[in-house]
C-alpha cells in the first residue's frame, strides 16, 4: 500500500504489498520486499535493500548502500549512515535459514555512522551515537557516544543531541551543575607533613545521614556501571583513589562530572538517572546511601525513568 505522496524512483523496485507511509522517498536501484513496513518522511537512499520482516518508522534516513534484514526495527527519527551492516543471525550457514531471525532494534533518533556493523539481536538506545567503522557486540544505553571494534562507550551526548557533553573537571563553581538539586560537597582537608586526611560530619557536610555504603574498586576501565535512578533514596559519591566520570540526567538536563578529588564529592538527589564509567584502573568509588537496600526503589528502565520524571 503506497500512499499518493510517496515519491519512487523509476529505477528503484517496490515489491506489491510494502507498506510505504506519506511523503516517503524511494530513490534510484532501492529495493524493497512485499512485508516491509516504512513510516512517513523517510529518505530511502540509492542501493538500499529492505527485506520483509522489518518495521521502520517515521523521519527515518537510510544512506546508501544499506541491507535492512528480516529482524530488523527502526524506530523514528534514526539516521543510518552508508554502507551501514545489519545482521541477524549469529550462527549462519549457507541453506540453514532459522525459523526466525534474531531481532535487532534501533531505538528513536540514534545515529549510526558510516560502515559500522551491528550484530544481531543488539538494541541500540534512544538517542545513542554509533561512530562510523564501529562493531557494535552488546547493547547500547540511550545517550552514549561508541567507537571501536569492539564499540566502547567514550562519552555521552548533550541535552541538544548535537555534542558530546562538556565535562565538569572542576568543583569550585557552585552553580556548575544543570540537573536538578545535584552538587558538588566540598569536605575538608588537612594536609601535613604525616600526609592528608580528609572526613565528613554528617550533621555539616552531608544532607542526609547514611544508612548504607558500599565501595567500587578494581572496575575495567571499558566497564560501565550504574545506569539506574532512585525513586527515594539519596546518595553522595566521593573517590578516594584515581578518577571516574559520572553522568547525570533529571530527563531534561545532563551533566558528566569527573570525580578526582577525594575531598570533593557528589550529591545525588532521588529521581536522577546516574551513570559511571571511564574508570581508572585504581580507582576506589565510596557510596553513601540514605537508606538500605531496596530493590524497588531501582528504576533500571531509561523509559520508565523518562515517564516518571515528566
Amino acid at each position: 500500500m503506497l500512499e499518493s505522496s510517496v515519491f519512487i524512483h523509476k529505477n528503484a523496485i517496490v515489491e506489491p504489498g510494502a507498506q510505504i507511509g506519506a511523503r516517503t522517498r524511494v530513490w534510484a536501484f532501492a529495493h524493497i520486499l512485499p512485508g516491509a513496513i516504512i513510516g512517513e518522511d523517510c529518505n530511502i537512499c540509492d542501493h538500499v535493500f529492505i527485506e520483509n520482516d522489518v518495521v521502520i518508522g517515521d523521519r527515518v534516513t537510510i544512506k546508501c548502500g544499506v541491507q535492512v534484514w528480516d529482524g530488523v526495527s527502526i524506530e523514528s527519527d534514526v539516521f543510518v549512515g552508508p554502507n551501514v551492516t545489519f545482521t541477524n543471525d549469529p550462527f549462519p550457514r549457507s541453506k540453514n535459514r532459522p525459523a526466525k531471525f534474531t531481532p535487532t532494534l534501533i531505538r528513536k533518533s540514534a545515529s549510526i555512522g558510516a560502515n559500522a556493523t551491528i550484530l544481531p539481536g543488539i538494541v541500540i538506545g534512544s538517542h545513542a551515537m554509533v561512530g562510523a567503522g564501529a562493531v557494535v557486540t552488546r547493547d547500547i544505553p540511550p545517550n552514549a557516544i561508541v567507537v571501536g571494534n569492539p564499540a566502547r562507550i567514550t562519552g555521552y551526548v548533550s541535552t541538544t543531541y548535537k555534542q558530546s557533553l562538556t565535562k565538569h573537571e572542576k568543583s569550585e563553581d557552585p552553580h556548575a551543575l544543570s540537573v536538578r538539586n545535584a552538587r558538588f560537597i566540598h569536605l575538608p582537608l588537612i594536609v601535613d607533613l604525616r600526609g592528608s586526611l580528609t572526613f565528613g560530619e554528617f550533621s555539616q557536610h552531608l544532607p542526609f545521614y547514611p544508612r548504607r555504603f558500599f565501595v567500587i574498586l578494581d572496575v575495567p576501565s571499558a566497564e560501565v556501571r550504574g545506569e539506574h535512578a532512585h525513586k527515594e533514596q539519596e546518595q553522595f559519591l566521593v573517590c578516594l583513589r584515581g578518577s571516574c566520570s559520572v553522568v547525570l540526567d533529571d530527563g531534561h538536563q545532563r551533566d558528566e562530572i569527573i570525580l578526582n578529588q577525594s575531598n570533593v564529592g557528589l550529591f545525588i538527589p532521588p529521581m536522577i538517572w546516574a551513570t559511571q564509567y571511564k574508570y581508572s584502573s585504581d580507582a576506589v568509588l565510596l557510596v553513601l546511601a540514605s537508606d538500605i537496600y531496596d530493590a524497588s526503589d531501582y528504576i533500571r528502565d531509561y523509559d520508565e525513568f523518562l515517564e516518571l520524571a515528566g
